[in-house]
């Protein structure tokens, strides 16, 4: 597989080799040992989720607190996705920047995102089903978000009406949730992460 760093720090793309035949397609769509090489330290699994959504369904832009956070590594195993990498730390070289990858069954490929950054993604597809590896279990109180149309980001969602939860809809505004405090530090962030990687 070929692991290539995004514009923004702590994100990555990857892409897979598939092997196929008449019988199908077999690929690695993730090694620790390969991620873990290239980040710096492996992906401690302690939860995986699968969504599944309606086209046009943005979810999104989401993250939690630092420490622990909550790295991912995201998949979209049935359909078709824009995924998309928000840099939400105070103090980032590129915060307030988004970067987006398409992702689906085809290309099956994958990115991975470190703690303290945001996550979203616009289903292309009906029933695009996502799947994604967490280094840290869902903690309420914990997890945030930051509105997916926030006209600052503006981010260019490839359908005519986002279909937004209703949680996604009354999300702080990138603006907002810097004055409220919600936002990971760039600085605690990457101090996290280095700890981690001297384990």
């Amino acid at each position: 597989m070929k692991i290539t760093p995004l514009t923004i720090e702590g994100a990555y793309e990857i892409t897979p080799v598939q092997h196929g035949d008449d019988r199908g397609t077999f690929l690695e769509w993730y090694r620790f040992d390969k991620l873990a090489e290239v980040v710096g330290h492996p992906l401690d699994l302690a939860q995986a989720n699968l969504s599944a959504s309606a086209r046009e369904v943005v979810r999104g832009i989401h993250f939690a607190d630092v420490p622990p956070g909550q790295a991912k590594y995201v998949t979209c195993v049935s359909g078709s996705i824009l995924d998309v990498i928000v840099d939400i730390r105070v103090g980032s070289p590129t915060f307030g920047a988004w970067e987006a990858v398409p992702l689906d069954d085809r290309e099956r490929r994958a990115v991975y995102l470190a703690e303290g950054l945001g996550h979203a993604f616009c289903a292309l597809t009906e029933g695009a089903t996502v799947t994604y590896l967490c280094s840290s279990v869902y903690r309420p109180g914990h997890e945030h978000g930051i509105n997916p149309l926030d006209p600052a980001l503006d981010i260019a969602w490839p359908v005519a009406e986002p279909q937004l939860s209703t949680k996604d809809a009354a999300a702080p505004t990138l603006a907002e949730a810097l004055d409220a405090g919600l936002l990971p530090d760039y600085a605690i962030c990457n101090s996290y992460v280095a700890q981690r990687s001297r384990i």
